[in-house]
């Protein structure tokens, strides 16, 4: 009776942990929603330092706007450029579409034109930066196939190869994932001949307003030794933004009440 009871209980209590285990799908679903639908809603200024192969800085100073329908669901972006001169005034919209491509929009002041950025261009760099647009908004979980290949100094280690190859440079990438947050820390971006050429990392991590928040990131080019860092300050969640102000008619003149 003993030997069965035994049994019993072991039994109950694997089936128990498996129950709780996570998918590789179901990881990186919560590591979307810990990275990009913090809050209902949210804003930050971002500093951005961009240095070249020889050592060369450039730097953007922007506010970031975020409205979410839901977790992992549509999305809006409202990004506006404060300096420097060259990009000042510029602004920047994206209707985010899980499933479906994307809608981007670019003001540009100096010409007085509302561009819009196709979807063939989401890989390509951020104003000049080692970011790509799709990086500021994030990449939907959806767009790649997920394996979770073991766990790291208590972060899992998620493959992700892309659905659809031919839209992308990348052949995989390998990101680590806190465990108790689920907070991205590290990516690893593989060419199409399998050789590493780009990292992303979160430099540092913050509590801010009850939410875990990256509040220092670097993207560096291994192929020309350059990278981006990008400082967030003065963040805010579960302002109350309205979904009006992420249309096209706001990239001419900006909701100066939360742009400031």
């Amino acid at each position: 009776m003993r030997k069965i009871t035994a049994i019993t209980i072991t039994l109950a209590l694997f089936v128990s942990g498996a129950a709780y285990a996570l998918t590789a799908d179901e990881i990186v679903r919560k590591a979307s929603a810990a990275s990009y639908y913090q809050g209902k809603d949210g804003r930050a200024d971002v500093n951005m330092v961009i240095t070249d192969s020889l050592g060369r800085t450039r730097e953007r100073y922007m506010t970031i706007l975020r409205y979410d329908h839901e977790d992992n669901g549509p999305q809006r972006f409202y990004v506006y450029f404060h300096r420097p001169s060259d990009v000042e005034g510029m602004s920047y919209l994206v209707w985010k579409k899980p499933g479906e491509d994307d809608d981007r929009w670019l003001y540009l002041p100096a010409l007085d034109l509302v561009r819009r950025v196709a979807a063939s261009d989401k890989r390509s760099s951020f104003v000049g930066s080692h970011f790509a647009y799709e990086e500021i908004s994030g990449r939907g979980p959806e767009e790649d196939t997920h394996e979770l290949e073991g766990e790291e100094d208590g972060k899992y280690k998620i493959r992700s190869t892309p659905r659809e190859p031919g839209e992308v440079e990348f052949s995989y990438f390998v990101t680590w994932v806190n465990k108790d947050n689920f907070v991205p820390v590290r990516a690893e971006l593989y060419d199409k001949r399998g050789k590493l050429y780009k990292t992303i990392e979160a430099l540092e991590i913050k509590d801010i307003e009850g939410y875990p928040t990256v509040v220092k990131m670097k993207a560096s080019d291994l192929n020309t030794g350059g990278n981006t860092v990008s400082e967030f300050s003065d963040i805010d969640y579960d302002i109350g933004l309205e979904e009006d102000i992420f249309t096209e008619r706001y990239l001419r003149r900006p909701p100066r009440r939360y742009i400031r």
